[in-house]
């Protein structure tokens, strides 16, 4: 056969011989050579040949996958490095603790949703994933029952399907106590939380996919910094308690379902220092807090240029909205059903249609800032009216209602002590750390292995 050898009925010694000499500079934690063409180099082997603890650093060239990782390692593609599923399975399936991938590129996995074909399958704990890319998967990285791994600086992309026929970029189910910081997702399905708790999301990027961030009976996970754009919908938490989302960019969440955050039966939340620009809804509220005694936080926070700042499905209570900006949304809070926010408490926040004065110059407006609904919010409460939303035809309606009134506009909300400018929310600065102790969790993990960079 032409452009391999081919020994019929013996031993193929040329290929015997390569095969040994690439296990040789596995073992010595180096190759030399990886980069002859034709099929890719089988990866497999060079793992199995690998020491626990040792290093396997690649060079360029194309290595055949799936592969199992099922000892404490690293494996190093030196950002030159591809390792292609040939279309089957995950690329890398991990299940050990304290290993490391890194400067990889993964792609080609298999298309398997029951089997979650993904980038990379992670089934241990105190696992770094950093600086890979990651294309042509289904699904990108899939943590399940895995604590206290670290995913960073990662990029990935789904397979070129539908957006609702994608994988989920990063997904964890039963994982607690993870670090998932500065990863680009672009084109995937959504980035999901189940069952998990502890979780610190910080600074990472999403775009044109479904949902930048998906939680699910999730409780005390911090979301902080990241940018979520051009998402279907931006942060969503679903019978998800205790979350602190802090300081993240929503934008350009647009669509028949577009939201910026959004709540549902959620309770004891802090949101505070997000902006949200441009979205069909800034946030969304549906029996939110839902367990008895809780409150949900919500400050300062810049709600502006949305469709719909604030959008209350049900006349709920509980939420404290305090020092928040509310600028040009076409409509600042709207409330489903004939009914109020006012259940909730307002104060202190900045209205861009406030027009009131501020004689003594406190910065507080003289009298409260009130939002009524007259005609032009029928579409509130009759959903085929959505239709004629911000018409022509409701505003002259809404005109008529305002100069003689049939009968009185109901109140949505009322902000006692508004603000005559916008407030600038500063995060706290961070406790300082303490001198001569590791503090970053990678550099903790690294020394506890023995591994210090």
């Amino acid at each position: 056969m032409a452009g391999r050898a081919h020994i019929r009925g013996g031993f193929n010694w040329p290929g015997v011989l390569l095969l040994g000499v690439l296990a040789w500079s596995a073992a010595q934690g180096k190759l030399t050579d990886a980069t002859a063409p034709g099929k890719p180099v089988p990866l497999q082997p060079l793992i199995d040949r690998t020491p626990p603890n040792g290093t396997l650093r690649l060079p360029p060239g194309r290595y055949a996958g799936p592969v199992v990782i099922d000892k404490p390692m690293v494996l190093d593609g030196q950002g030159k490095a591809t390792i292609d599923a040939g279309g089957k399975g995950s690329v890398i399936l991990l299940k050990t603790n304290g290993a490391e991938i890194r400067n990889l590129h993964l792609t080609h996995s298999g298309t398997s949703y029951n089997d979650i074909d993904a980038g990379i399958q992670v089934r241990g704990r105190y696992n770094v994933i950093q600086d890979n890319r990651i294309d042509d998967c289904l699904f990108g990285i899939d943590m399940q029952q895995s604590d206290n791994n670290i995913v960073r600086r990662n990029y990935i992309r789904s397979k070129p399907f539908p957006l609702g026929q994608r994988g989920d970029g990063i997904r964890l189910w039963y994982s607690f106590h993870n670090r998932i910081e500065d990863n680009v997702l672009d084109h995937v399905r959504d980035m999901v939380v189940w069952y998990s708790a502890n979780n610190e999301i910080r600074r990472n990027r999403s775009s044109h996919s479904r949902y930048s961030l998906h939680f699910m009976y999730s409780r005390y996970n911090l979301v902080e910094n990241n940018h979520y754009t051009h998402n279907a919908v931006g942060i969503f938490l679903m019978y998800s308690d205790s979350v602190v989302v802090r300081n993240n960019t929503i934008a350009h969440a647009v669509g028949p379902s577009g939201i910026g955050i959004g709540f549902k039966e959620t309770s004891d939340l802090t949101i505070e220092g997000n902006r949200i620009l441009y979205c069909a809804s800034g946030m969304y509220l549906d029996v939110s807090p839902f367990q008895p005694g809780t409150t949900n936080r919500i400050t300062g926070n810049t709600v502006a240029y949305n469709a719909i700042g604030m959008r209350f499905l049900n006349d709920w209570h509980g939420n404290l909205l305090h020092d928040n900006n509310f600028v040009d949304n076409l409509t600042q809070v709207a409330v489903t059903g004939g009914k109020t926010a006012n259940h909730n408490e307002w104060r202190r926040n900045y209205w861009s249609d406030y027009a009131g004065f501020d004689r003594n110059r406190d910065g507080i407006g003289d009298t409260p800032y009130v939002l009524r609904a007259y005609a032009d919010r029928l579409w509130q409460d009759e959903p085929y009216a959505q239709f004629f939303k911000g018409s022509p035809m409701l505003e002259v309606l809404d005109y008529l209602q305002r100069l003689a009134p049939f009968s009185p506009p109901r109140v949505l909300v009322t902000d006692a002590a508004p603000r005559m400018r916008p407030f600038h929310w500063k995060p706290a600065r961070p406790r300082p750390k303490p001198q001569g102790e590791p503090t970053d969790a990678l550099e903790i993990l690294l020394r506890s292995l023995g591994r210090e960079e």
